[in-house]
């Protein structure tokens, strides 16, 4: 149940709209300033159309679109224009958001940014894109972990960034770290909607962690992106599904009581815990060790795949991105 989308709100309930947002095409400083604007008035939009609504999510790319152009003078900073802005329309509508900004990054590439921003217009969580969308994008990986914050009404929020949530390990941290609502922003494509579907409802699934998720949509002329909005369950179960429409806010209620009851009362696929104490039945307290070459490798800094040699793509000049000239963390080799 997610109370009609929200229309009918349960005491615990929290809900949430998904921006649908149309694609734009920024490449100027002035279409960056209407774009800004545009958001502003989608975020007004969000809490006439709905009183009731908690959280309002902008997809990937809503400020900038899909250009991938890194001009430093469309780059966005924590205390510049676009970034107050959107506080403002928080503090103005007394609503939470979820935005997305491609952040100024004096070391290297720029980073692919979203931040969570509460009703009273603060900054609540900040995250940078761990794994952007190689070998398509440029953005430098994200050095921020994956934070976890408090939301309205008594939830705990986490957020990810599109191909974030093609690696299972990147949902499971947000469990793992408290989150009982996963929000995943994206400018995904047609071609990635089964693979959209699936991974939002194994997310939730595996982690019994409610996952909401949506994409830009429309066309820009260039690409086209799908909307595909959804809220899932903890059960992996889709509540509430978009289309493609443009400029559609899809909204629906989620009850993080209800995670948190299932977290502490579920016996059979509480796989978030299970994880940690296998076997349980077996031995007591299950077995809480780390069988996974994988995660040890990776951890010691020797992640190789057994087809590493034979990998054909490993750097963006197919896409016409200059070679690297530094490693992650360092400088500029001459």
């Amino acid at each position: 149940m997610n109370g009609l989308g929200g229309l009918n709100k349960s005491a615990d309930g929290v809900v949430i709209g998904l921006a649908q947002l149309q694609l734009p095409v920024v490449e100027t400083p002035e279409q960056l300033e209407r774009q800004t604007a545009r958001i502003v008035e989608m975020t007004a939009k969000a809490r006439r159309g709905l009183p009731s609504m908690d959280l309002i999510v902008f997809p990937e790319y809503s400020l900038h679109g899909l250009s991938m152009n890194t001009d430093p003078a469309l780059m966005c900073t924590d205390d510049g224009p676009q970034v107050q802005a959107m506080r403002q329309a928080c503090r103005d509508h007394r609503i939470w958001g979820c935005f997305s900004i491609m952040e100024a990054n004096p070391g290297g590439m720029p980073y692919n940014t979203g931040l969570i921003i509460d009703d009273a217009g603060e900054v609540r969580l900040k995250y940078r894109k761990l794994h952007p969308w190689v070998p398509v994008e440029p953005w430098e990986p994200g050095d921020l972990g994956i934070p976890v914050c408090d939301g309205p009404r008594g939830s705990k929020l986490a957020l990810i960034i599109c191909h974030d949530g093609m690696f299972p390990e990147m949902a499971r941290e947000c469990a793992y770290i408290g989150a009982d609502i996963m929000i995943r922003t994206a400018g995904y494509t047609a071609p990635i909607r089964h693979a959209w579907q699936i991974t939002n409802q194994a997310n939730a699934f595996c982690n019994l962690m409610y996952t909401v998720s949506v994409c830009m949509s429309g066309s820009d002329g260039t690409f086209d992106s799908m909307g595909e909005a959804m809220i899932v369950g903890y059960d992996g179960v889709p509540l509430v599904s978009g289309g493609g429409r443009a400029d559609e806010i899809v909204s629906g209620e989620v009850r993080p009581a209800l995670v948190r009851e299932a977290r502490r009362l579920w016996g059979v696929e509480n796989n978030i815990y299970q994880l940690g104490h296998r076997g349980y039945v077996a031995v007591e307290g299950g077995a809480g060790d780390c069988p996974y070459t994988y995660m040890h490798d990776l951890a010691a800094g020797r992640y190789r795949v057994p087809w590493e040699d034979e990998v054909q793509v490993t750097d963006g000049t197919g896409e016409g991105f200059p070679r690297p000239t530094r490693r992650y963390g360092g400088t500029v080799r001459e």
